[in-house]
């Protein structure tokens, strides 16, 4: 996934550089973040590429300001990265990474701090997901009537669930074998840990696996900004659903933004 295709998939709407970063701020960014110092490059590569197009026009409020608008060429190319298959394999986590490099540290119990702190991050994080997807079901309904906009943003909400609610439990799992390992040191047995690759020791069988974090437990970048955004249109993308598929009435607007 690459900051060019967020910005296409964004711009099937028109909408300026600070639109674009209100948007990463306040409705994406539990899978996505970019600064406007990444934004601005980007959109000028992408119309000297033919798949934007620009316009000047006068702001309520300053100077003019310049409307970004998504081209054909832009939408084939939307399209054909959508069409190529789920992009794995590029997730980054920078916490992870410090996680791999701990041991520099030589003291266990800063690891500790450092679990901890990450746990009540993801904690409250998880907390904010659920308490949103239960105020949208509440307000909307049932999700199998979303339109077609509202059904791909509920189910990243989703993944956002069980991808932090996995991360918790992972912490867990790791501040418990960090315990049984100070406890060890503090009771003047030795607690040198097996290489990477080795079997860990009979006394702490899950300690190597619980200190190396793996990349494939995560699942989305890390951040708790924006959440009750993170299906912004739901509202309006709530499906005119036939009769034949679900047996009842069809009783909400279309699906515009779905089908742009």
């Amino acid at each position: 996934m690459s900051l060019d295709h967020i910005l296409l998939g964004l711009l099937r709407d028109p909408a300026t550089g600070y639109d674009l970063k209100s948007a990463f701020s306040e409705r994406i960014r539990h899978f996505w973040s970019a600064e406007l110092s990444q934004i601005y490059p980007a959109l000028k590569r992408l119309e000297q590429r033919h798949m934007l197009r620009s316009r000047v026009e006068p702001s309520p409020k300053g100077p003019n300001r310049k409307i970004y608008t998504l081209t054909d060429a832009g939408r084939a190319e939307l399209e054909r990265w959508l069409g190529g298959g789920p992009a794995v394999g590029t997730e980054r986590f920078a916490y992870l990474a410090q996680l791999y490099f701990m041991d520099a540290v030589g003291d266990f119990r800063e690891t500790r701090a450092f679990m901890t702190e990450l746990r009540d991050h993801l904690t409250r994080w998880l907390a904010q997901l659920r308490s949103f997807e239960r105020e949208l079901i509440d307000a909307h309904g049932d999700p199998e009537r979303y339109g077609d906009a509202g059904f791909h943003r509920f189910a990243t909400l989703r993944m956002g669930i069980h991808s932090i609610g996995s991360k918790v439990a992972w912490c867990d799992e790791t501040l418990a074998a960090i315990d049984r390992r100070l406890a060890a040191r503090s009771g003047g047995e030795a607690a040198a840990g097996p290489a990477l690759g080795q079997p860990a020791a009979a006394s702490h069988p899950r300690a190597s696996e619980a200190v190396v974090g793996e990349e494939a437990r995560a699942g989305v970048p890390e951040t708790v900004s924006g959440v009750r955004e993170t299906v912004a249109g739901v509202p309006e993308a709530v499906a005119d659903v036939p009769e034949a598929v679900v047996g009842v009435p069809e009783t909400r607007a279309g699906d515009r933004e779905g089908r742009s």
